[in-house]
């Protein structure tokens, strides 16, 4: 079965006229989802409807100009365009958890890889990595575990990093005690 790949040509008139490319039943059903309202007059439902095609437009084409911006422009908007113009418009802001930038497996990877060695206290990808300048980052002890390998990154980016690495090294180890 062929997809309708046909566009939705955009209002001409600024008058509504009665009629929605939408179906207003449908429309009328996700309102009826929601709890909070009891009933929705068809005016309402209406005006939503017309409400709902104008956002999609808007998306589509602020979508469509992030396609053309592309290294090589493309005739069919992808997931990755509708991704990038949501992070770059300011009025589709609150559209960011819903439509996330895409990151590949590989740079996941390494971020879970860097979570647990900051978490376990192991040095990190960035630790292990000869700094620019040829000087290794300065470290700071963690209250008083100077005889341990527990060390936090002055700079660190994670405020918590600290306080996890004191808890995974509570649990793992005693404190070592002096006869």
């Amino acid at each position: 079965m062929p997809y309708n790949t046909t566009a939705i040509p955009p209002r001409k008139e600024t008058e509504a006229t009665g009629q929605t490319q939408l179906p207003l039943t449908r429309v009328k059903k996700i309102i009826a989802t929601d709890p909070d309202i009891a009933i929705c007059s068809n005016n309402a439902a209406f005006v939503i409807t017309l409400a709902a095609e104008m956002f999609v437009q808007h998306l589509s084409s602020a979508a469509h100009d992030a396609t053309k911006l592309d290294t090589k422009p493309r005739k069919n908007v992808q997931y990755k365009d509708v991704a990038s113009a949501v992070a770059t418009n300011d009025n589709l802001e609150f559209l960011e958890d819903v439509v996330p930038r895409t990151h590949t497996y590989k740079s996941v990877k390494q971020r879970a890889q860097e979570t647990r060695a900051r978490i376990n206290g192991e040095p990190g990808v960035d630790e292990k990595k000869p700094r620019s300048n040829g000087k290794k980052q300065q470290k700071l002890t963690a209250n008083g575990a100077a005889d341990r390998s527990g060390t936090a990154d002055e700079h660190s980016e994670d405020p918590n990093a600290q306080l996890e690495l004191e808890a995974s090294q509570a649990a793992g180890e005693d404190v070592p005690m002096r006869d």
